[in-house]
């Protein structure tokens, strides 16, 4: 079967058979893969416990059908690009073949280290092809992996490691980024102290540095591989199997664990890929994405691998050396697909237009763009001058929970509109509901985004706290997935995704919670309470305001708003820094103590005309206070 639709009538009668009888439709792309044993069911459902399954009682191994089932055909052909940080430095290419053997050369030696099915093994790493193969090691002999981006804290990084009571770590001595080094092994080391779970540690040496190693507990990646076998059998999982755990910020201050498992998962996010990147067999393949993050888990390792393409990594920056690093790349690889975040066009936008101009960029067909709405301004200057106005762009919306692109264009095949995300994928059943939970069903019309059915690569928990899974995404609305996010639909059915609804900052295409950034900015000895919003920001898209009351006004507030950055660093990292902290007396609260984000966020938006009735809080007068100080 042909996964790939190549026109937009062929779009909406496939949509149109996937909503009418969507068990047949996923049973038809599911049939495509290799299983051990085909499942005797394509789906069980039920919103509200929640609890969904597909492809019930299947035998599969994600990395059967990421490797083994390419070999005969697609042996020599490249299946990862590495682009190292420093352009002078030498690109490494793996074929399939090539990556089948590190893949289980590395199995064999996780085993060796005492590692087997349903264990939980953090990986803490570079952007190097290492960090691919530990991830599809982890895959192929049962492990449940847990990457953790590396730009998190020790703190942060503990947190993780506990809540999924991971038995080892996989890191680096340290990695490049841009022009700064940072010392992984290092943050590992302070994160262990609080993590007794942890029996092994795996270092792989990138920069040739000493890091501290504990003997007994840590070993080196060249050690640990030595004399391990190049053959290394897939290990059977049931199709609802965890695959991997990948925290994501919510609204409380502790992360929760999304959990994807290995059926579902595996054929959807192939199916999203092929169709929305219209991937073609010699084409060479880009997202710049980490694999820290779900677009990375997705759309660099095992959305391409599934379906036999050449994926690349890319270990640097889009700055360094200079703002011409991208298109430098794309050039120099013939790169046919490029898929990024508006944040990072909009700071390449600052630079100016010398830095693409300098490259043809010819051999790119399709543009990407992922974490957060694209606003117009950057949709044109990159459909200008990266697509030289021939390149399609697909603005993709989609979620770590949902596990791969919902809505978004196919490549050349579907209307394109600036700002707007599109038209849900085959299989997906977006809606529109109003505060009451009822659904809109005419267009032109905005509302709280939900999906009515479920889909193979969606949610199944999260890690240890079921309920938590429920409350968050399906007791909102009875029978419905809960997005978090508003979202308009225009008078052709096209969807715009207009931001949360709920208390999270959306910072760079990654999500924090106000609680969590709020509960390190408390740890600060001088900080009595304080309260974050999110506020336009011409490059990261939101940045964070911080609202902060504390014993007595500080007498020096620049000394006092580095000791609370450094206390937000420290506890999450570098990307949850607040841009702005303003010293307030109080905030604005209910009679029953609950915090006025809605006035917190007009004020940070700079619309202190639009606060609305201010009468009902304890103390109106603060208010006064903060939009006089605002920043």
């Amino acid at each position: 079967m042909e996964l790939r639709i190549n026109s937009w009538e062929a779009y909406q009668e496939t949509y149109r058979k996937s909503v009418e009888q969507p068990e047949n439709f996923w049973d038809e792309i599911a049939k495509t893969f290799s299983w051990r044993k085909p499942y005797d069911k394509v789906l069980e459902w039920n919103f509200d416990a929640p609890d969904v399954k597909w492809f019930l009682n299947g035998k599969v191994n994600i990395t059967e059908n990421c490797l083994d089932r390419h070999l005969k055909q697609r042996g020599n052909k490249l299946a990862l690009i590495w682009e190292p940080n420093d352009p002078k430095e030498k690109f490494v290419r793996l074929t399939y073949r090539e990556l089948y053997e590190k893949v289980c050369q590395f199995g064999n030696a996780l085993k060796a280290q005492g590692i087997g099915k349903g264990d939980r093994v953090v990986i803490y790493m570079p952007m190097i092809p290492e960090l691919a193969i530990a991830v599809l090691a982890c895959a192929r002999i049962g492990a449940v992996h847990s990457v953790v981006f590396a730009g998190f804290s020790a703190n942060a990084m503990s947190d993780r490691i506990n809540d999924a009571q991971a038995k080892m770590v996989i890191t680096a001595d340290g990695l490049n980024r841009g022009a700064k080094q940072v010392p992984l092994k290092r943050v590992v080391n302070e994160a262990l102290h609080h993590c007794p779970s942890v029996e092994r540690v795996i270092v792989y040496d990138c920069l040739g540095w000493l890091p501290q190693m504990e003997a007994g507990r840590d070993i080196w990646w060249h050690d640990a591989i030595e004399g391990m076998g190049r053959e290394c059998p897939a290990e059977e999982m049931d199709s609802e199997d965890l695959l991997f755990i990948l925290y994501t910020s919510g609204s409380t201050g502790k992360p929760k664990g999304v959990v994807h498992t290995h059926g579902g998962y595996m054929v959807y996010t192939a199916y999203s890929f092929q169709n929305v990147f219209q991937y073609g067999e010699s084409d060479i393949y880009w997202c710049t994405a980490d694999v820290g993050w779900i677009t990375g888990h997705s759309y660099i390792v095992y959305g391409p691998l599934l379906s036999g393409a050449t994926t690349m990594m890319f270990e640097g920056v889009p700055t360094y050396p200079d703002a011409g690093r991208f298109w430098q790349v794309c050039d120099k690889h013939g790169v046919n697909q490029f898929y990024t975040a508006p944040t990072a066009i909009r700071a390449l936008m600052a630079y100016g237009e010398d830095h693409v101009l300098s490259y043809s960029l010819d051999s790119l067909k399709v543009l990407g763009t992922v974490g957060e709405p694209i606003n117009e301004e950057a949709w044109r200057w990159y459909h200008i001058h990266v697509g030289k106005e021939r390149c399609p762009i697909v603005d993709t919306w989609w979620q770590t929970e949902t596990g791969g692109v919902m809505i978004g264009g196919l490549g050349e095949h579907s209307p394109m509109k600036p700002a707007y995300a599109g038209y849900p994928l085959p299989g997906i059943q977006p809606v529109l509901l109003d505060q009451e939970g009822k659904e809109i069903s005419e267009n032109g019309v905005e509302g709280y985004l939900c999906i009515k059915f479920p889909w193979p690569s969606m949610l199944r928990t999260t890690y240890g706290d079921h309920e938590r899974c429920r409350v968050t995404y399906f007791a909102h609305y009875k029978n419905h997935y809960f997005t978090g996010d508003g979202a308009k639909r225009d008078e052709n059915g096209m969807y715009r995704i207009i931001g949360r609804v709920d208390d999270v900052i959306n910072v760079s295409g990654h999500r924090f919670g106000t609680a969590e950034i709020e509960e390190a900015i408390n740890s600060d000895g001088q900080v009595v309470e304080s309260a974050v919003v999110g506020y336009p920001h011409d490059i990261k898209g939101q940045g964070i305001y911080a609202y902060v009351v504390c014993e007595s006004l500080p007498t020096d507030k620049e000394v006092a708003r580095a000791e609370i950055v450094e206390a937000v660093v420290e506890q999450i990292g570098k990307i949850a820094k607040p841009e702005k902290i303003q010293f307030v007396s109080g905030l604005p609260k209910t009679r029953s103590g609950k915090i006025m984000r809605r006035i917190l966020r007009k004020v940070a938006e700079g619309e202190p005309d639009k606060l609305g009735d201010t009468s009902t809080l304890l103390d109106p007068g603060v208010v006064d206070e903060i939009v006089e100080g605002a920043l």
